[in-house]
């Protein structure tokens, strides 16, 4: 009788299971689809924007879809800006920087991954511990060694500063705690040093954390506005987000440039982004995975 009564106890509490299962799917989904809402209308609203003429950008109420078209909006940027050089410049600055700071990032995770050396954890825990300060707090000190050197309104001073960072140490340390230590062990034996285990081995291993750390860093530098702005007074050396400011003054802001700047500022990121999803996934998934 007992187990006549189990059975009947299971039979009831199983649609009801399945019930709450699908209640919890369907408020899963409504929370993503509304913060992707929240993500996507902005850029909507961006790209809208774009093709208005000025005297329509803040009508009330919005019209999402202009009655006039204005796709001469964009060629306007690219004629009233120097549309063409801050490009070059931001495109040089991101690579650059995006490189320097991958193989700076490596070598030190590297190093504090598999080298055994005196106070090695503490100086990671110090070397962490920069996180915490804020980028704010370091302008005023970064903008005084940048003078002395006179690398003020050069690629030097955009580049440098921006060359190393805790964060990509942090992520691609905890990556590579996760790589196999035997096959280090086995590259010793067939005569590899340190800088051949780091180059035949972690590095060909590494490629979503790598990536991933090349995305962050290509999008912050491609949107990097203040430090920019502070030590360039050129257009020779200006990038793009600098330059879109310049479409804003005192008294007013001609929104729809702008708004047709800012398009054409995130393709390049789109693409970046695009071109190493598959890598970008594989590192948000991978990396951190162990505790050590």
């Amino acid at each position: 009788m007992d187990k006549s009564v189990a059975q009947s106890v299971r039979v009831v509490a199983t649609p009801r299971a399945r019930r709450s299962q699908l209640l919890l799917h369907v408020l899963a989904y409504l929370a993503l689809g509304i913060g992707t809402l929240v993500m996507i209308v902005p850029f909507l609203w961006m790209i809208s924007s774009s093709v208005k003429a000025d005297s329509d950008v803040l009508a009330f109420p919005p019209a999402w879809i202009p009655p006039d078209v204005e796709w001469r909006n964009y060629l306007k940027v690219l004629v009233l800006l120097p549309f063409g050089r801050y490009l070059v410049n931001t495109t040089v600055v991101s690579i650059t920087v995006t490189t320097l700071e991958v193989l700076t990032s490596s070598l030190a995770a590297y190093s504090f991954a598999r080298l055994q050396f005196p106070g090695r954890d503490r100086l990671f825990l110090l070397y962490l511990g920069t996180l915490m300060v804020p980028g704010q707090v370091t302008i005023i000190p970064n903008f005084l060694l940048v003078s002395l050197f006179g690398w003020v309104n050069t690629y030097t001073a955009l580049i440098i500063p921006a060359a190393f960072t805790a964060f990509g140490t942090f992520l691609l340390r905890q990556f590579f705690l996760t790589i196999p230590v035997e096959l280090e062990h086995a590259a010793r034996i067939d005569g590899c040093g340190y800088l051949g285990i780091y180059r035949h081995i972690i590095l060909p291993l590494s490629g979503p954390a790598l990536a991933t750390l090349a995305i962050f860093s290509f999008t912050a530098q491609w949107n990097s506005f203040l430090w920019p702005l502070i030590v360039t007074n050129s257009d020779n050396f200006r990038t793009l987000t600098v330059g879109l400011s310049y479409f804003q003054d005192e008294y007013a802001t001609q929104f729809n440039y702008m708004m047709a700047g800012s398009v054409l500022n995130i393709i390049p990121i789109l693409i970046v982004f695009l071109l190493l999803q598959r890598y970008f996934v594989r590192g948000i998934a991978l990396t951190g995975i162990t505790g050590r």
